[in-house]
């Protein structure tokens, strides 16, 4: 960090909020949560650690709401993304295009969503916007209207999520070389697949 940009973060708190969340997403995905401390993150953003912690109390509270502020917000934009469309399998074609773009435009943060969801989610709680409740409704919604057969909404709304979900893996480790966004084809129609079976 340059001589003057500390300087605008030492003035600017929100500049400062802004550093620690971008550096503590970098770190929490190249070593973990457990493994990454408040000394890291305060080195690698070149503050001092009690400036962190005039914004966090801890850690895992950084971890937190870095997790819920984002899950949830992506949760929100899905359900805006379906009130869009009529159809089931335009909602399912918009919701992986979303999930493909999201991680081409932004890797390290849905690196960070995917990686920690099941270490947060037991903290999610039924008010909070979910995606796989918005998957969940409106893949019951379109089994009511008759356009796939009736199943467990839940295994079908996992079943779709896995799809999309296992690619977004195998590219995290490195070992899908294409961008998820070149890959959105053959991801929906694998997930349309699973709904029509």
């Amino acid at each position: 960090m340059s001589e003057h940009s500390l300087m605008v973060a030492m003035r600017d708190p929100k500049y400062t909020k802004e550093l620690i969340d971008e550096t503590a997403l970098r770190l929490f995905v190249e070593k973990g949560i457990a493994e990454t401390t408040i000394r890291d993150i305060s080195s690698a953003a070149g503050i001092a650690e009690g400036t962190l912690y005039r914004h966090y109390v801890s850690k895992e509270h950084l971890a937190w709401e870095l997790f819920s502020k984002n899950f949830t917000a992506f949760a929100v934009e899905l359900d805006q993304l379906h009130r869009k469309h009529d159809t089931l399998k335009a909602k399912i074609d918009a919701t992986i295009r979303h999930y493909c773009t999201f991680f081409d435009k932004d890797p390290i943060l849905f690196s960070y969503l995917l990686l920690e969801l099941h270490g947060q989610l037991r903290k999610v709680t039924p008010d909070m916007p979910n995606p796989v409740t918005v998957l969940r409704r409106f893949i019951g919604e379109g089994m009511a209207r008759g356009e796939i057969p009736r199943k467990d909404r839940e295994i079908a709304a996992a079943m779709v999520l896995g799809v999309v979900l296992h690619v977004a893996v195998s590219k995290v480790y490195g070992r899908t070389k294409q961008s998820l966004t070149a890959l959105a084809d053959s991801i929906v129609a694998a997930a349309w697949r699973v709904l029509e079976a």
